[in-house]
C-alpha cells in the first residue's frame, strides 16, 4: 500500500511537471488580422489556400524575433479595425497607412514600408495624367483605403467603392470607370498580369504600420523591437527582395 501510494505520488509529480513545462514552454500566439486580397502584400494561393505576400512574411519574421507564433486571420478590409477593437485579433498587418484619423482609434508600430498612391487607367488612355485630370470623373477604389480618401477629395468626382482591390482595377479594365486610385505596389503587380492597364507617377507619400489596440503598449514595444532586430539582421531586406 505504501509502495503503491509512493509510486502514485511520483507519477502525479511527473505529470504535473510535464504539464507545467508544456505551459511555460509554449509560445504566445499572435493573432494577426489581414485582408488577403492585396498582392503583393497579402493574398491567398489559389491552389493551397496558404497566405502569401510581403506583409505575411514580415509578420512571421517579427513573430519569430519576438518569440511568438503567428496565426493569420483573414478579414474583409472594412472589418479589420472593428475586429481589432473587439479582440478578434491582436494586431493588423494589411498595407495599412498610418493616418491621423486611424490614430484616433488604434496605435501603430513604427513604419515598416514607404508607399504611395497612383492613378491606374487603360493603357491607351493619355487624357489622365494627374489628380486634376480626375475632376468630375468617376473613380474606382477599395473602400476605406487611402485611395478612397484621396478620391473623395477630388472636386466633382464620383467614387465607386469596392471591397476588394482587384475588383476596383477590373472596373477600369471593363471601361466602367476611367481611373482607379490604388497603392503603387499593387498597381505594379496588377499591371504585370494585365497589359491593358497602366499607372502614372505617385500622387501621395505615406507609411504603412502595424495596428495594435491602444491599451496594448507591451505588444507595441515587442513588435517595434522585433522590427529593429530583423532590419539589423538583414532579414527585412531579404523579404523585401523576395517581393519587390
Amino acid at each position: 500500500m505504501k509502495k503503491s501510494t509512493a509510486m502514485l505520488l511520483v507519477c502525479m509529480t511527473l505529470i504535473l511537471s510535464i504539464g507545467s513545462t508544456a505551459i511555460v514552454g509554449a509560445k504566445q500566439v499572435l493573432k494577426v488580422g489581414t485582408s488577403a486580397d492585396f498582392p503583393p502584400f497579402e493574398f491567398q494561393d489559389e491552389k493551397t489556400g496558404a497566405y502569401l505576400g510581403f506583409d505575411v512574411d514580415l509578420i512571421h519574421a517579427i513573430g519569430k524575433a519576438a518569440g511568438m507564433e503567428v496565426k493569420i486571420v483573414n478579414t474583409a478590409w472594412d472589418g479589420l479595425i472593428p475586429g481589432l477593437l473587439t479582440g478578434n485579433f491582436d494586431c493588423i498587418i494589411s498595407a495599412m497607412t498610418i493616418t491621423e484619423e486611424r490614430l484616433k482609434a488604434v496605435a501603430f508600430s513604427d513604419p515598416y514600408f514607404s508607399a504611395s498612391q497612383v492613378i491606374v487607367t487603360k493603357a491607351d488612355d493619355s487624357s489622365i495624367q494627374t489628380a486634376d485630370d480626375l475632376k468630375g470623373k468617376m473613380i474606382s477604389v477599395q473602400i476605406g483605403t487611402t485611395g478612397d480618401l484621396e478620391a473623395s477629395e477630388i472636386e466633382g468626382a464620383t467614387v465607386k467603392r469596392f471591397n476588394l482591390a482587384p475588383d476596383a482595377i477590373q472596373e477600369v479594365r471593363n471601361g466602367s470607370v476611367p481611373a482607379c486610385i490604388i497603392d503603387l505596389a499593387v498597381a505594379e503587380e496588377m499591371s504585370k498580369e494585365y497589359k491593358d492597364i497602366k499607372f502614372g507617377e505617385p500622387i501621395t507619400t505615406e507609411n504603412y504600420g502595424i495596428a495594435i489596440r491602444k491599451n496594448n503598449t507591451e505588444l507595441v514595444e515587442k513588435i517595434n523591437q522585433a522590427l529593429v532586430a530583423i532590419k539589423a539582421s538583414g532579414e527585412y531586406d531579404k523579404i523585401y527582395a523576395d517581393w519587390f
